[in-house]
């Protein structure tokens, strides 16, 4: 396998909140998030900053190099927890920028961490793609919480919703020479589900994906294109998918070669059949009890981990 095929990564980025908060900007297209009327006092901030240290301190742990960097005061990102959606990393150096839906979380995109990524942190860089053009005309990608990625065999799936359009899809397939199985997924209430990686992950040799949220003429062409990739197929239940069970991500280690981190709702969540398919298939799991985060935030323990597939300079 090749560099630029290769699933996983052992470097991760996340970024430290300062200022965490239930984002009423992203309310409205997203059923997963619980906002109450103390939904950005700094108990919860102090509580999501805890939560975000266990996490990292468990993938540490479990091998994972976790490159931290702390988020700023201003401007004021609630959000800026979950990195994926606005910077995504690929193995030839390539770096892309996508438009976001939100006006605040377009404020989360900081050229200086990518930067110092690749300059104090070592990382190779060739190029940047920026589909942040699309956001004036009103279409969206959110980055891997839009796109779900089979680097190996360089497809992308993603369910259409207000933060996934067709349009910046093509973009995104073009540039990238990725091919697209898009589909329709709602959540129980009958609204678009808002990121594609709340209800399926694709790890190298399983996807867990939870069809009852895929439109039903549209289920089949899914799962043959992941049993056709040779992966182990876990059906989530909706809830299942609502505990986050979906929100997972298959992590490279150093320890164990690989391993599969999600929040402890998802876990707990899973039955003991399918923590086993996933550990057989990806290694052992890590988790983390994440419950603030998930609730104001509306994403888990996946949205807070850009994968740093970027390749390493060399030493001299």
């Amino acid at each position: 396998m090749s560099l630029a095929d290769r699933q996983t990564t052992t470097d991760i980025m996340m970024i430290r909140p300062v200022a965490f908060a239930g984002n009423l900007q992203t309310q409205a297209s997203n059923s997963f998030q619980q906002l109450d009327a103390n939904s950005g006092d700094a108990a919860n901030q102090a509580q999501a900053a805890r939560e975000f240290d266990g996490l990292a301190a468990a993938l540490d742990k479990a091998g994972v190099t976790v490159h931290v960097f702390n988020d700023t005061p201003e401007p004021h990102t609630p959000d800026s927890i979950f990195p994926n959606n606005w910077v995504s990393f690929h193995a030839d150096g390539t770096v892309v920028l996508y438009p976001m839906l939100a006006e605040n979380r377009r404020l989360e995109r900081r050229m200086d961490l990518l930067e110092e990524l690749s300059g104090k942190r070592g990382f190779h860089t060739t190029r940047v793609i920026d589909l942040t053009r699309h956001e004036h005309a009103g279409r969206y990608l959110e980055g891997t919480g839009s796109l779900v990625l089979d680097r190996i065999h360089r497809v992308a799936y993603a369910c259409v919703s207000p933060r996934t359009d067709l349009d910046v899809l093509g973009d995104f397939a073009q540039q990238l020479d990725y091919d697209i199985v898009a589909f329709e997924a709602l959540d129980a209430a009958g609204g678009a589900i808002y990121h594609t990686n709340v209800l399926m992950s694709v790890g190298e040799r399983f996807a867990a994906v939870c069809f009852t949220a895929i439109r039903a003429d549209e289920r089949e062409g899914v799962m043959n294109q992941l049993r056709g990739s040779g992966r182990a197929v876990i059906d989530l239940s909706r809830e299942q998918m609502n505990a986050f069970a979906g929100n997972m991500l298959e992590v490279g280690s150093s320890l164990t070669g690989s391993a599969v981190a999600m929040s402890q709702s998802a876990h707990d969540a899973l039955t003991a059949e399918q923590r086993a398919i996933l550990e057989s298939s990806a290694g052992p799991i890590v988790s983390a009890p994440i419950p603030t985060i998930e609730k104001l935030g509306g994403g888990s323990v996946r949205c807070m981990l850009a994968e740093l597939h970027l390749p390493k300079k060399k030493r001299l």
